[in-house]
């Protein structure tokens, strides 16, 4: 391989990611993406061994881009629980607004009918909620911070499966600051 590897590597990211997006995961071939990219098979699999290969690398890198730009930005907001709450649920609308195939590559049915790939889901589902339960503020002990957690990361998933789903032209501040304030509004609420 070049030293033009990595960014052909990243081009085969890219272009994959569209293509599984649109098609899915059994209805796309390494084909579809050569042709796309305008290069021939053997091209990718100096990058890849397989289609399944490509498919579980792109989920990981996606999973973990979402899950470092919301912990990111709600690590901003210092100790307030509240701010971190919004910040956190405006980074999650605002990357879902940018990243509407990447979105629908982890959620959507593709990575839900292959074992595997639901194992990957479900890996990139506790890493958010791992992720994201230290932010939580409320005087609860670890095991019911991881479980709203969850809760948080389902709320966010379901909205956005909603939006995307039915191809909404939403506001991602608007949108993360309502879901945002539903969800410190119940957080603050524990103990009560």
């Amino acid at each position: 391989m070049s030293h033009d590897a990595p960014a052909r590597k990243e081009q085969i990211l890219t272009v994959a990611l569209t293509a599984f997006a649109r098609s899915g995961y059994h209805n796309t071939s390494m084909n579809d993406i050569a042709d796309a990219l305008g290069v021939t098979k053997p091209v990718i699999y100096q990058h890849f061994d397989s289609k399944r290969a490509l498919y579980l690398e792109l989920l990981g890198f996606v999973g973990r881009d979402l899950v470092s730009r919301v912990v990111t930005e709600a690590a901003k907001a210092g100790d307030d629980g509240r701010e971190k709450t919004l910040r956190g649920m405006v980074a999650y609308f605002t990357w879902v607004s940018q990243n509407r195939n990447a979105f629908s590559l982890i959620f959507e049915s593709s990575g839900r009918v292959d074992e595997e790939f639901a194992d990957i889901v479900k890996q990139f589902e506790d890493g958010a909620a791992a992720a994201i339960a230290p932010l939580i503020t409320a005087d609860v002990d670890a095991k019911d911070q991881r479980t709203f957690a969850l809760g948080l990361v389902g709320m966010a998933e379901a909205v956005s499966r909603h939006l995307i789903a039915e191809n909404v032209d939403f506001d991602p501040e608007k949108v993360g600051r309502a879901i945002g304030g539903l969800a410190w509004a119940g957080l603050r609420s524990i103990g009560d």
